[in-house]
């Protein structure tokens, strides 16, 4: 039976990928390939004979395939079109983006790679562009609360980056170039050794996008972005029942946004010279629209930043009935960066260590059960002299038991009920702040259920608690902008959540169609705020916050070779969620896509509808203006608008692929609008409204080949 159930469950799971079907036909093939490859090593086995199993929850799938398809970069891009994800761009100065679950904000998400969290808080901030495509299999999108076993603080779900596995001896190397400085070239290489016990995957990838000022008065709307990152995986079996996987990655980032003139090292000069310098006026006549008039330093953001991180995981099978996973995680994420005078240099480290045991209890009976625990630390330097600074550096430390158990009923029910204890300090270690803010013991359970009606229709249900430290106020509205003067730390609990998800999904042979309802409560939100002096102040809400999502997909096969897709998503948000966010998220959602693949050519192009909004009913800006007088009042009312984006790919050879295309076509941005996201209010001049895109058209073409 329980191989059946799994077989079952992995199909049902393709149901649910993004609006692509090529992406899920594609998945599916792979499944089948699977079974015939002579490559399979111990961890294989077990997921075969079902020994090895986390979840049932409804999760989307992203394949490689797509990922070539919508000529994803980074993570960043590679989610863009799922279901029930937004990637909001927060900052056009620094371009920092969060990516959004269930409607929740970016800092309730939680990245997972293999399954393991190796992303440090400030990783999760400045690291996503860094996460490149390179060298990654898949991409899983679990959506809601205890989304994973060992991520409780995901409140709104995981995104679980899949490292490739090698199956074979080869090298694939990809190269293009385009518009705006857009520049990608990637290496993935793959080799078997010690008769194919031993796998290794070894990835490099280079991308660069250049400034864009679409207004083109001398300040960019989006930053340049330069993105360096390798990856090596190694795979051994050591014997049938020992298995251990390997994984370095190193990841280098700068961000350079701001005045279209200069460099980071003329700012600096710059600055230095003169520190305390305020030109009169940034603009001509102090008006966003205007020519920007004031020292290139005024406005510059720049963030470097190194990301390194490893894990070793090793599996080890006792007998038929019992197996035991240890892994060990540490990563190491460094800033130096410089935003408009001030400079904020950081050391964010953390260490993971989790030991886990699936226990066949019976045929009908597996439980997974374990320990684990999360040590991180923020040590945070900056330039100011002001004798009331308080720093954000914190340790966060958690101890947690988890255990779950996978109740096969039938073979159609299958039920998953899960239980997290968590003890949990989080300190705030300034001087300033004695004593330990968060020192709490948590209870965390989820229970997932998968119903199989028939054949062609399954049912989903998950319902879970989980939690999450506010520890920086890299989570909220990017507050470091204003943090010369220090930080107002007001955190005293964590914040608690309850979400509750149903899914029905329904897979035919030519049609797949899956529609899901997702709520989400908040305890004790963090959000940003100001104190009377103009500290930026970390506070928690009195009242809790609520987002309702639905959502429906559907892929349809027209023939063998084209293949329909329609995403529709709606997300109402309760007032103290909207005034959480300080940029407007999306309301409604639509999302066609088109793939066509006949003799050797494969075409693929989306197209992404976004509703209007009113931006006064958000945390966005009351009254902004264009002026610094305030004469010129911007629009409080996001229009509706459409992007899109296409690729025409070509086989040459069966080794060597040539393709062009363009994201965002027709080349909208807010700016088209004459809404830039630069403002005053009160005379005072920001960079954050934002609605729409903020980077033109780009246009590339490139060449893929394969040895």
């Amino acid at each position: 039976m329980k191989k059946t159930l799994i077989a079952n469950t992995i199909a049902g799971l393709l149901v649910t990928a993004p609006t692509f079907a090529q992406q899920t036909a594609s998945t599916l093939e792979s499944e089948a390939n699977l079974e015939t490859i002579s490559v399979i090593g111990v961890r294989e086995r077990l997921y075969e004979a079902g020994m090895l199993k986390d979840t049932v929850q409804k999760t989307e799938v992203i394949s490689d395939s797509l990922m070539e398809k919508i000529q994803a970069s980074a993570l960043t891009d590679a989610i863009s079109l799922s279901p029930g994800v937004r990637v909001n761009n927060e900052c056009s100065m620094c371009g920092v983006k969060r990516v959004m679950l269930n409607g929740l904000r970016g800092e309730h998400t939680t990245i997972l790679v293999d399954g393991i969290p190796v992303y440090t808080m400030m990783s999760g901030f400045y690291g996503l562009d860094a996460a490149s495509s390179a060298g990654i299999e898949s991409i899983e999108i679990a959506r809601g609360a205890g989304a994973s076993l060992i991520a409780p603080e995901a409140i709104g779900g995981t995104i679980n980056l899949v490292t490739k596995k090698a199956i074979e001896n080869s090298v694939t190397v990809d190269l293009s170039a385009g518009e705006n400085g857009y520049q990608k070239g990637s290496v993935v290489a793959t080799g078997l050794a010690n008769d194919d016990n031993t796998r290794i995957t070894f990835s490099a990838q280079y991308d660069n996008r250049d400034q864009f000022d679409g207004d083109d008065n001398g300040v960019s709307e989006s930053p340049e972005l330069n993105n360096t990152v390798a990856t090596l995986f190694v795979s051994h079996d050591f014997s049938k029942q020992d298995s251990v996987h390997f994984r370095a990655n190193l990841a280098n980032s700068e961000i350079f946004g701001g005045p279209t003139d200069t460099d980071i090292s003329a700012a600096f000069t710059e600055f230095n010279a003169e520190p305390d310098f305020e030109s009169d006026s940034l603009f001509e006549n102090d008006d966003v629209r205007n020519q920007y008039i004031g020292r290139g330093w005024e406005t510059t953001e720049w963030i470097e930043s190194e990301r390194k991180e490893v894990y070793v995981n090793w599996l080890h099978a006792f007998n038929e009935k019992l197996n035991m996973t240890l892994t060990v995680s540490h990563n190491d994420h460094t800033q130096a960066s410089f935003y408009e005078g001030f400079v904020y240099d950081a050391d964010n480290k953390m260490e993971y260590l989790d030991a886990r045991f699936n226990w066949d209890l019976s045929q009908d009976h597996l439980l997974t059960f374990g320990i684990d625990s999360r040590i991180e630390s923020l040590d945070s330097q900056t330039n100011s002299d002001s004798a009331q600074y308080v720093s954000d550096s914190f340790d966060y430390d958690t101890l947690g038991f988890y255990i779950q158990d996978s109740w096969y009923a039938s073979q159609d029910l299958e039920v998953n009920v899960a239980l997290r204890v968590d003890k949990v300090e989080a300190d705030f270690t300034d001087p300033a702040k004695p004593g330990t803010e968060i020192d709490e013991t948590v209870f965390s359970p989820r229970v997932d259920i998968r119903y199989d009606h028939s054949d062609q229709w399954t049912s989903r249900l998950s319902a879970g608690r989980g939690y999450r430290a506010p520890l920086s106020f890299f989570e909220s509205d990017h507050g470091i902008l204003d943090a010369g003067v220090g930080f107002e730390i007001n955190v005293e609990e964590l914040e608690r959540s309850f979400s509750t998800n149903y899914a029905l999904s329904y897979m035919g042979e030519a049609l797949n169609v899956t529609a899901s309802l997702a709520y989400t409560n908040v305890e004790n939100l963090a959000a940003l705020s100001e104190t009377e002096d103009g500290v930026p102040a970390l506070e928690q809400l009195s009242e809790d916050a609520d987002v309702f999502v639905s959502d429906i997909v559907l892929s349809y096969h027209i023939s063998d070779d084209i293949t329909l897709g329609v995403t529709a998503e709606n997300y109402v948000y309760s007032d103290e969620f909207k005034q959480s966010y300080g940029v407007v998220p999306v309301e409604q959602r639509a999302i066609l896509s088109l793939d066509w693949e006949i003799n050797g050519w494969d075409v693929f192009a989306a197209a992404t509808w976004v509703g209007g909004r009113d931006l006064s009913e958000y945390g966005t800006p009351g009254t902004p203006s264009f002026d610094a007088a305030g004469e010129f009042l911007m629009s409080t009312q996001a229009p509706v608008y459409w992007t899109v984006s296409a690729k025409i790919t070509k086989a040459v050879t069966d080794s060597i692929s040539v393709y062009a295309g363009a994201n965002n076509l027709f080349d909208y941005t807010q700016v088209e609008d004459m809404q830039t996201p630069l403002f005053y209010e009160d005379g005072g001049y920001d960079v954050a409204y934002i609605y729409g895109p903020l980077r033109g058209r780009e246009a590339y073409a490139g060449v893929t080949v394969k040895f």
